[in-house]
């Protein structure tokens, strides 16, 4: 499980994130839900350990994260799909998965059938460059490299945006898989309330660097989600 508690961010002078707790267990997705703006990505980065923390602590299985490096979280079991996906365009579609092998021991160095399985449109294109991609099909590689690393936490920064609504599906059919295997903690930051309700074991609402809603899926009242999502 991840637990957060407490957490601070600063920019300079600016306060981004304001005393935010959340908990993220494993066989669950815990969706993260705001406009633009409120501190969801400063949440993930500070997880992932590219943004510092003034106060608060992140705790992964029973250790703090805090003060440790992305390698060395990425090495504890955690992947993050960063907003804008961020996929090598010269690089292959092999080559972009094979990436996720620099945290794997050398016997381990392999791309799983399950990946395939998950997004077949990779199978057919392993030999084409990233930069060719669509947008969608960029979306499922940059979800399937962090597959490669065999997370245990698996971190997604608004997976849906600009992705026409097929891809939408297939991303949505691929979380509920990992969810449903039990052993992944799968964090998942979204302005699409629908995909992230249809997914959601628990939900928190952000505004303005804190949470103001938060519980499990059952408990949502949805008139008071969205009405903090709309503009």
């Amino acid at each position: 499980m991840l637990k957060v508690e407490g957490l601070d961010v600063h920019y300079g002078a600016a306060q981004a994130l304001r005393g935010v707790s959340l908990e993220v267990p494993a066989g669950e997705v815990t969706a993260v839900l705001g406009r633009n703006g409120v501190g969801k990505t400063t949440l993930l980065r500070a997880i992932a350990g590219h943004q510092p923390v003034s106060a608060g602590s992140i705790v992964w299985n029973g250790t703090l994260l805090n003060g440790l490096a992305p390698y060395q979280r990425a090495r504890l079991g955690m992947a993050l799909v960063p907003q804008g996906r961020e996929i090598f365009p010269l690089l292959t579609v092999r080559e972009n998965l094979q990436t996720g092998f620099a945290l794997l021991k050398r016997a381990e160095r392999r791309i799983e059938e399950e990946i395939f399985e998950l997004f077949p449109v990779l199978k057919s294109m392993l030999n084409r460059r990233g930069g060719d991609l669509s947008g969608g099909q960029q979306q499922q590689l940059a979800i399937a490299r962090a597959l490669v690393t065999r997370p245990k936490l698996l971190i997604l920064d608004e997976p849906t945006e600009g992705i026409q609504p097929s891809v939408i599906k297939d991303i949505g059919r691929a979380i509920s898989y990992l969810r449903k295997k039990g052993d992944m903690a799968i964090l998942l930051v979204e302005q699409y309330f629908e995909f992230a309700r249809d997914l959601a074991d628990r939900y928190a609402v952000m505004e303005r660097g804190q949470i103001v809603l938060s519980g499990t899926r059952a408990e949502m009242v949805e008139g008071d989600v969205r009405s903090r999502l709309s503009v």
